[in-house]
């Protein structure tokens, strides 16, 4: 299983493919496929029958998984940045932190 410094919650811009360019917040994270469902973003149509949920069928769109090296964490001036680990030395913690600026992720 592959590393990932991204967490639920964590805002990301995309970096490649259809959705190139768009920002939006991590719902869940499927770690053995290494993917993310973000709010948003690699929206596809489902086709559903008559249900009790939904009465009248019809076309839903929905989220499925991002790989997750196709996104990047957005900082708070609203760039995207690579992220790193380093060892706080006061607290003996792991943080994470912007790779661009050295800021601390909130």
């Amino acid at each position: 299983m592959r590393k990932t410094y991204l967490k639920k919650g964590d805002n990301v811009q995309v970096i490649t493919g259809r959705d190139k360019g768009k920002k939006g917040r991590i719902i869940s994270i499927n770690k053995p496929n290494y993917t993310a469902i973000v709010e948003g973003i690699n929206l596809v149509s489902k086709h559903t029958k008559p249900n009790q949920e939904n009465p009248k069928g019809g076309v839903i769109k929905k989220e499925v998984g991002i790989n997750i090296s196709n996104l990047l964490l957005v900082d708070g001036k609203g760039k995207a940045s690579k992220i790193g680990k380093r060892l706080n030395k006061k607290t003996e913690k792991k943080e994470r932190y912007f790779k661009t600026t050295g800021d601390l992720v909130k």
